[in-house]
């Protein structure tokens, strides 16, 4: 079978999501891709940011990292998504909290010998990270970095000569040397660097990088069992169901509001505007002007039409301590609700 496999990586708001949309706007109509998206936080964002087409089949894992608290989630998730619908691509975007280490195990273990076939690793930055010591010094993202492949630049379009020029700097100056780098402003990176060879051997048999902190939440997680599915409670009109988590020093904020929940546009806006800037702020929303994606990281906010339908849904990320206080905001949610 040998299905490529192309891991993208990259740190939170980072901007893997666009990117995975870029590529499967060019995938070829013969082909069908499938699309394996993890998140940090417990609602489920990532998966509502894929529009549905044909010949694409997305599967969203929330609520930890694929590499330690959701790897036997994720490998049944990968059995059933081969076996149902036998992709020609798959695509795997993990939490950007993600330690690519042991999801790397994981695909090369004896479970998925013969099946899948692990292709360059894809790490996104963003360079206006590089400003930031927090992002610069933390292990995740420099393990990221030093781990992938291949990198593509995001965000280039908001980022300074001087934030390139650095980026560009720091990746030069890494061992072994990237096969490729690539600017990717709004995301946009052509499909065709995916056909390129996998990664070679020597590559894979490498040691890789162990974190202790996801070390440590893979044995904690090796003696229980997460299925598929257990979050069952469904929102009802005009009473959310909220969801929390923290690990890996990050901190998850999250709702999901029942469908016929309609926000007023402006006054939501104003409100997610209104918090600190540091915050990572993602969403769908049913609004009076329509169903809209909403995504706000490092300062910029987008807000486009999505054909999401299922629920409303909000995921806020920060630092543990951080994160604003969970009763406070959801009256001030509500407050922007439509009657």
């Amino acid at each position: 079978m040998n299905v490529p496999v192309h891991l993208v990586t990259g740190f939170l708001g980072s901007g893997k999501s666009s990117l995975i949309r870029s590529l499967i706007d060019q995938k070829p109509a013969q082909e069908t891709w499938a699309v394996l998206v993890n998140e940090f936080g417990q609602v489920g964002i990532d998966q509502a940011m894929f529009d549905t087409q044909a010949g694409v089949v997305v599967k969203g894992l929330p609520g930890g990292c694929l590499c330690c608290q959701l790897a036997f989630v994720m490998q049944a998730a990968l059995v059933n998504l081969l076996h149902r619908h036998r992709p020609d691509r798959l695509l795997i975007e993990p939490s950007g909290l993600g330690h690519p280490a042991g999801l790397l195990e994981v695909l090369r273990g004896e479970a998925f010998d013969g099946v899948l076939s692990v292709h360059d690793i894809i790490a996104v930055l963003d360079p206006r990270r590089f400003d930031d010591p927090r992002s610069r010094e933390h292990e995740t993202f420099r393990d990221q970095l030093a781990m992938a492949d291949a990198v593509a630049l995001t965000m280039t379009d908001l980022a300074s000569p001087d934030q390139l020029t650095a980026a560009q700097a720091w990746l030069d100056a890494s061992w072994p040397r990237k096969k490729w780098i690539r600017q990717a402003p709004h995301g946009e990176l052509a499909v065709s660097l995916l056909s390129g060879e996998s990664a070679p051997a020597e590559a894979g048999q490498r040691p890789l990088p162990e974190s202790e902190a996801h070390r440590r939440l893979r044995q904690q997680a090796a003696g229980s069992v997460e299925l598929e599915g257990m979050d069952v409670s469904a929102p009802t009109p005009g009473h959310p169901v909220r969801e929390e988590g923290a690990a890996l020093g990050y901190a998850t904020l999250g709702w999901r509001w029942h469908p016929d929940d309609a926000f007023e546009l402006d006054r939501v806006s104003a409100l997610l505007g209104d918090l600190p800037s540091g915050l990572r702020v993602k969403g769908v929303l049913h609004t009076e002007a329509g169903w809209k994606r909403y995504n706000r990281s490092a300062g910029t906010v987008s807000l486009e039409p999505t054909a999401w339908r299922q629920d409303s849904r909000l995921e806020i990320i920060a630092e543990v301590g951080a994160l604003p206080d969970a009763d406070w905001l959801e009256v001030r949610l509500n407050a922007c609700l439509n009657g």
